[in-house]
C-alpha cells in the first residue's frame, strides 16, 4: 500500500512509519518538524516538509500519489498545556485535522487511521475502561480528540471515508531494535521525565500526590509500548479496508503506579532518580487502565512489548545512545 504518514517524524509517528515500512508498504512522511526530528526519518520513506495548515500544499501532496490511506499523528498533545492554550489546540488539532479530512476527500482517499486518546473518556466511572465507557473529557486536549472523532463519523456517512480512531493510553518506550534515534522533545509524560532525571538533565522530578486510594498512594496508569501502538495502526488499517469504521482502545490492560515505575527505572538504569512529592494535579484520577479486548476481537491485536521492564529498558537504551 501507499501510505501518507502525517506527523511521521515525531515520537509515535516514526515508530508507526517504521512498522509500515517493515510490512513492505511505501510510505511518504509529511511533517513540519515543529516537534518531529530529521533523525527520525528513514531513507526508505519519502519526506515532504509541510504543514497541515498549508492547505494547498497538503491537498497537492495528497493528489500527487495514489495513496491508499492516511495515518494522522499531527497534533498537539499536552493535556495541561491545552487548558492554558485552548487557541493553539483548536488550531492545531481541530482546524488542522479538518484540513486533512477535506484534502483526503478532495483526493478520493477513503481510509484514515487517527491518533486519538483515552483522554476522550475523562474521569473513569469504572476500570478497566472499555469503548462503552461514557466520553466526557476533563481537559481541552481530550475535547479536541473527541470532536475529531465526531467529524470523522460524519465524513464516513457523507463521503464514505472509513476511519479507525485509536484511543491510546500512556505511550512509552522506544523501538526494541534501537532504530529510532531521536528523543521526544520537551516530554510531559512520566517515563521520559524519569529518563531525563536519571541522565542528569533534570536535577529533580515531581510526583503529583502520594495520598490516592491506590496501594502505594501514587497514581496508577496503563503504559503501552510505542511499538505495540505502531502495530495497532497497521492492523487497524487492514481491518477498516475490509470492514467498517471503528473506535478502539490500545492499552496494555495493566496498571503501574508512579512509585513502581520509579523503582523499576532505578533498578534498570542503576542511577539515582531524585523526586519530590508535591500536590495533586487537578483532574488526575487515582487509577486509569484500559480494556483492549475489542482490538483483539476485531483484528487480533495484543500488547506484546509493554511489560514495565521493556518500557524502561528500551527508553534507557535510547537515552544512553545520545551520549
Amino acid at each position: 500500500m501507499n501510505i501518507l504518514v502525517i506527523g511521521g517524524a515525531g515520537y509515535i509517528g516514526s515508530h508507526v512509519t517504521r512498522e509500515f515500512l517493515d510490512l513492505g508498504n511505501n510510505c511518504v512522511v509529511y511533517d513540519n518538524l515543529s516537534s518531529g526530528l530529521r533523525e527520525n526519518l528513514f531513507p526508505q520513506a519519502q519526506f515532504i516538509h509541510g504543514d497541515i495548515h498549508d492547505y494547498p500544499h497538503l491537498a497537492n501532496t495528497m493528489k500527487s500519489s495514489l495513496f491508499d490511506a492516511i495515518i494522522h499523528l499531527a497534533a498537539s498533545k499536552a493535556a495541561g498545556e491545552s487548558m492554558l492554550k485552548p487557541e493553539k489546540y483548536s488550531l492545531n488539532n481541530i482546524s488542522g485535522t479538518i484540513n486533512i479530512i477535506n484534502a483526503a476527500s478532495e483526493a478520493g482517499i477513503k481510509h484514515i487511521v487517527f491518533s486519538s486518546s483515552a483522554a476522550v473518556y475523562g474521569e473513569p466511572q469504572y476500570t478497566p475502561i472499555d469503548e462503552k465507557h461514557p466520553t466526557n473529557p476533563e481537559n481541552y486536549y481530550g475535547f479536541t480528540k473527541l470532536e475529531i472523532e465526531r467529524i470523522l463519523q460524519w465524513f464516513d456517512k457523507l463521503k464514505g471515508i472509513r476511519y479507525a480512531c485509536l484511543r491510546y493510553f500512556n505511550a512509552a518506550g522506544y523501538d526494541v531494535k534501537g532504530r529510532i534515534k531521536g528523543l521526544e522533545q520537551n516530554p510531559a509524560n512520566l517515563i521520559p521525565i524519569i529518563m531525563e532525571t536519571a541522565c542528569g538533565k533534570r536535577g529533580e522530578m515531581q510526583v503529583y500526590g502520594d495520598d490516592y486510594d491506590t496501594p502505594d498512594g501514587t497514581c496508577v496508569r496503563d503504559y503501552i509500548h510505542v511499538s505495540d501502538l505502531a502495530s495497532g495502526h497497521a492492523m487497524a488499517l487492514d481491518y477498516i479496508k475490509n470492514g467498517k469504521s471503528i473506535f478502539v482502545n490500545l492499552g496494555s490492560e495493566s496498571g503501574n503506579s508512579v512509585k513502581e515505575v520509579l523503582e523499576t527505572a532505578g533498578r534498570i538504569t542503576g542511577k539515582p532518580i531524585p523526586y519530590k512529592i508535591v500536590g495533586r494535579r487537578h483532574g488526575d484520577p487515582a487509577k486509569l487502565t484500559s480494556s483492549s479486548v475489542l482490538a483483539k476481537e476485531l483484528f487480533g491485536w495484543e500488547a506484546k512489548n509493554s511489560s514495565l521492564e521493556t518500557l524502561i529498558k528500551t527508553s534507557w537504551d535510547a537515552y544512553c545512545n545520545q551520549k
